[in-house]
């Protein structure tokens, strides 16, 4: 099935039988810095990092050189630049990244309609009508990355499996720039010798908790009975977590659309340039932003912020996590990162605006069972229910009470 041992990097052999592993996950390698390498490839060998110096800028991106120093995503960049002090930084352009990531939707549809977006970087594609026309996966997601290569400059790496769950992991496994079959009757083989934190959805803290009940491997997992893990973790999240074991994994790739985004927006009255009443604002807006998206059921991949000046000019920064989050204490640390990165050197800002955008279903989703961030919905939990007894505004952040209450708003907008 394939090469590479347990933590390597591991490929398919030639001879790997494909023939039912229908599903497909391409994952685009270094997105964001591989765009920005195609304008500047006297740096392709280089640490590069994408961010903004100064202030409390956060890498968005980084290439496999640079991560080998162990810079990653959402790091503040002066920590990044500590690590390997000889990394570039270049600065994002989220317009060429959105253009980018048309051109290889384009090309996946060309192979199938069957093709469901998971962000600007990622997508799954059902490529079972496909076979007759193209050949068995293996040979369509080798011509894939062949044709992407070709026509956008940018490298992918595609895992194939029988479900959603294992295409995702093995094209995990492959990058940089691979490719990885799990044939159905290979996938107990592939899954089981795996670390815990391979499991979809299984973050450092998760790990750590199973690692001190003794659980370290897929297999472990597997093993412990689905009524211990529910007595854990709950009814829903035990269940989960041993059928992902399993490699059990009854979703199929979805063409149905869902919101592109839920948004909350407010243009002032009177221009604000104090920093800190712009950010007991957002606070209010992640507030809103996470109430509806938690009614609405969806959890945002990525993390939007949008400042509007005096003379009418706007910028627009966002982040992707790496949790999908609906909830408002890790918006509201993210939309300040933002505001930080923007360097905004005392300009009056006429309209702030918060975002959550690739938005994924909540039940789907097997997210921070123990992390620091769940530790906060008991409390968010709370504060809705008591806003649906008594209104909004019943329970608030104190922040929020540090802000004037006769502040003119031309528009309070839902977006």
């Amino acid at each position: 099935m394939a090469k590479g041992g347990q933590g390597e990097r591991q490929v398919s052999a030639d001879d790997v039988d494909s023939s039912r592993a229908t599903v497909l996950h391409v994952d685009m390698d270094a997105f964001f810095a591989s765009v920005e390498l195609l304008d500047h490839p006297e740096l392709v060998h280089r640490p590069v990092i994408i961010g903004h110096e100064g202030g409390r800028g956060i890498v968005s991106s980084a290439n496999y050189a640079a991560r080998r120093f162990g810079i990653r995503s959402a790091m503040p960049v002066g920590r990044a630049l500590r690590l390997c002090p000889n990394a570039v930084v270049l600065h994002p352009h989220y317009e060429k990244y959105r253009d980018a990531s048309a051109e290889v939707m384009r090309i996946f549809r060309d192979v199938t309609p069957i093709v469901e977006p998971l962000s600007i970087d990622e997508a799954f594609l059902d490529v079972a009508g496909a076979v007759r026309l193209f050949g068995p996966p293996a040979t369509i997601a080798a011509d894939l990355r062949a044709r992407v290569l070709k026509e956008t400059g940018l490298t992918c790496s595609i895992g194939a499996g029988a479900t959603k769950f294992i295409a995702k992991l093995a094209s995990t496994r492959s990058k940089p720039d691979g490719l990885l079959v799990v044939p159905p009757e290979r996938t107990i083989d592939f899954l089981h010798p795996l670390p815990i934190g391979a499991i979809w959805g299984v973050g450092p803290a998760t790990a750590e908790s199973l690692e001190r009940r003794g659980i370290r491997t897929v297999k472990d997992l597997a093993e412990t009975p689905r009524h211990v893990l529910e007595g854990w973790v709950g009814q829903a999240a035990g269940g989960k977590l041993h059928d992902l074991a399993w490699g059990r994994d009854v979703r199929h790739v979805s063409t149905s659309r869902i919101d592109k985004s839920i948004g909350h927006e407010n243009t002032f009255g009177t221009d604000i340039r104090d920093v800190g009443a712009l950010k007991r604002e957002l606070l209010d807006q992640a507030d809103r932003v996470a109430v509806r998206l938690r009614k609405a059921g969806y959890r945002a991949r990525t993390i939007s912020l949008k400042v509007r000046f005096a003379d009418f000019t706007t910028i627009t920064r966002s982040h992707t996590v790496p949790e999908a989050t609906d909830l408002a204490r890790r918006i509201h640390e993210e939309t300040v990162a933002l505001l930080d990165a923007a360097d905004l050197r005392g300009r009056a800002v006429r309209l702030l605006g918060t975002r959550g955008e690739q938005l994924l279903r909540a039940e789907d989703e097997l997210l921070g069972l123990w992390s620091d961030q769940e530790q906060w919905r008991g409390a968010e939990t709370a504060a809705d229910l008591a806003a649906l007894r008594f209104g909004r505004g019943a329970v608030l952040p104190a922040a929020l009470l540090e802000r004037p209450a006769d502040r003119e708003r031309l528009a309070d907008t839902e977006t």
